[in-house]
């Protein structure tokens, strides 16, 4: 195997680990926290929305009156995408974003909806991002993330693999990895 540079890959590494490390840490708390059911909360209010006919299961519909309605009230619009979620004959729209969530339902009375804006705690913010949420620009800046902390480890398995002392040591530890992650993946 032909040497790369190690000197241009010490330097490589390490600027890029410091450059990505900001969205690493965000990445890394709200992973580990999430897993332990620690999501953050929301400040929620719901009202009812008076209409001229009763709402259908159309997205496009229910995006166009929650659109009127937060624009009525002076909110900003979710970040994320909208969907109809279908529990059964009922239905409802939900809007996610990193700062806001917006849930539009009709109810029992078919001139009536009831509207549900959730605004993120500080935390919580955080968290949506890490579930894509966010918006175009975030997507993008967390895919070059990702890109980043790939290199970052392909970089430093090169590394360990050049110096003679930790080839060995590092082979081992990647192939034990790869059997623990297969175990894992099957245990659950």
């Amino acid at each position: 195997m032909e040497k790369i540079n190690r000197s241009f890959l010490i330097k490589a590494h390490t600027l890029l680990a410091a450059f990505i490390l900001p969205v690493a840490i965000m990445f890394f708390v709200t992973g580990a926290l999430y897993t332990w059911g620690i999501k953050g909360g929301y400040e929620t209010t719901t009202q009812e929305l008076q209409l001229k006919e009763p709402i259908q299961g159309d997205l496009t519909e229910l995006v166009t009156l929650a659109k009127n309605e937060l624009k009525k009230q002076d909110v900003a619009m979710p970040s994320g995408k909208a969907k109809i979620k279908k529990m059964g004959s009922v239905f409802q729209l939900e809007w996610s974003g990193s700062n806001l969530n917006v849930i539009l339902a009709p109810t029992f009375q078919p001139l009536m909806a009831t509207l549900t804006i959730e605004e993120t705690s500080w935390y919580r913010q955080f968290v949506q991002l890490h579930k894509a949420k966010g918006g175009t620009p975030f997507k993008v800046y967390a895919t070059a993330f990702a890109v980043g902390l790939l290199l970052i480890l392909i970089s430093g398995f090169i590394l360990a693999l050049q110096l003679p002392k930790l080839r060995q040591l590092t082979i081992v530890s990647a192939s034990l990895s790869v059997v623990l992650f297969i175990a894992m993946v099957l245990s659950s």
